[in-house]
């Protein structure tokens, strides 16, 4: 077996060579999990409950603000188009999602509902509608003349339908993150601030390696990633409510998807102001020393869309900003497959601005994968993975 000349080392064991920012990991795990994201905590989570011993890594640490799940919030929804894998996926999160959070009794799931704007014939959202009757999702679907009275602080315009998921809604992200970490600490594993060096002495011994680390993937294995998963800048932007207006809180705001205007938001919640994000993919960003500061482009268009949508709010204020990151494959399908030189090593990424909701059901599928072996999902797979950018999956 050859090892790669531009990705980390491995020796004929194989194991992981690391920089320890405390010193080196002795300990012999069976499975070290790199990256403590939505992913990587839930992968660790899952891995230790079922019974291995794990150490989950990360150079910044869990939900940091470099992180994809850094953010505040993240909408969970279950219309996916056509695609009933992720929508499944959606619904069994969402169980283990409310199941996690009942237990350490922290309110970081609201259930807003999310509501789906469409004009007239739109494909997209008819096959959701489709895939949410097949997939037995609460929904309903709306009509103009029901939205506008439902909804009369939103100026539909075009908008000539909806569909709402009364039980959707919005995590919490960074702290559900770090709850989940937590959590992990508290059933036995193994968690380090590292950062990882190919090239060092120090070794992270264990039998599986899962690399879970969102943007940080193509900078770890460029030779394989690098034209495979491209991270985004993505730009979000919350507007101060005026005081005592509850309009554009829950519940009388779902948060929202304008799907043909790829822009999405949240509603006003923990009183952080009123979330208007973007959805189109934004210029190519490096994770680490990216600039964080919002364009004055970003805003304009942002602040342009919220005075058409939700006129009351077009001299709001900017309360707070964000620059993220998506990483994205080249149609938006989730990366989950063994390294093609490495058996014992799994790639683990390509969240594409839809992946955290998927946090639960990706690492019992990821568990189930180590536990059991077989084949990964065929679109998972790294085969499938283009070097060209068509998005499919939203």
């Amino acid at each position: 077996m050859s090892n790669p000349t531009s990705d980390p080392v491995y020796d004929q064991t194989p194991t992981l060579e690391i920089r320890c920012r405390e010193g080196s990991l002795d300990k012999h795990h069976d499975v070290a999990v790199v990256g403590a994201g939505v992913f990587g905590a839930w992968i660790a989570y899952c891995l230790r409950r079922s019974g291995k011993s794990v150490v989950l890594l990360d150079a910044y640490g869990a939900a940091n603000s470099r992180a994809s799940s850094g953010g505040e919030s993240r909408i969970i929804r279950m219309g996916y188009g056509a695609d009933e894998i992720y929508t499944r996926w959606a619904m069994r999160s969402l169980e283990l999602w409310r199941d996690f959070l009942g237990q350490i009794d922290e309110p970081l799931f609201h259930r807003t509902g999310v509501l789906w704007m469409a004009r007239g014939e739109d494909p997209y959202a008819l096959s959701t509608l489709r895939t949410l009757e097949t997939c037995g999702v609460p929904f309903e679907k709306l009509s103009r003349t029901e939205l506008e009275r439902q909804y009369p602080q939103i100026s539909f315009d075009e908008i000539t339908w909806a569909m709402l998921e009364p039980d959707s809604g919005v995590l919490i992200a960074r702290r559900a993150v770090q709850r989940v970490v937590d959590a992990a600490v508290k059933a036995g594993v193994d968690y380090r601030i590292d950062r990882i060096e190919p090239q060092d002495r120090s070794r992270v011994p264990a039998d599986t390696y899962v690399f879970a680390c969102g943007p940080w993937l193509p900078k770890l294995f460029p030779s394989l990633l690098k034209e495979r998963i491209q991270p985004t800048r993505q730009e979000v932007f919350f507007f101060g409510v005026s005081g005592g207006d509850r309009r554009f809180c829950p519940p009388r705001m779902p948060a929202w998807i304008d799907f043909a205007g790829e822009v999405y938001g949240v509603p006003d919640l923990e009183n952080r102001g009123f979330k208007v994000g973007p959805d189109r993919h934004g210029a190519a960003f490096d994770p680490d020393t990216g600039d964080r500061i919002v364009s004055a482009q970003g805003l304009d268009a942002a602040r342009k869309f919220l005075a058409q949508r939700f006129p009351a709010l077009k001299d709001a204020p900017v309360v707070e900003t964000r620059v993220c990151q998506y990483e994205n494959t080249s149609n938006g399908d989730f990366l989950i497959d063994r390294h093609p030189e490495f058996d014992n090593v799994w790639l683990v990424g390509g969240g594409s601005g839809h992946g955290f909701k998927h946090g639960p059901a990706l690492a019992e599928y990821m568990a189930a994968r180590i536990f059991e072996g077989g084949a990964p999902e065929p679109r998972f797979s790294l085969a499938t993975k283009a070097k060209v950018r068509k998005r499919e999956v939203f």
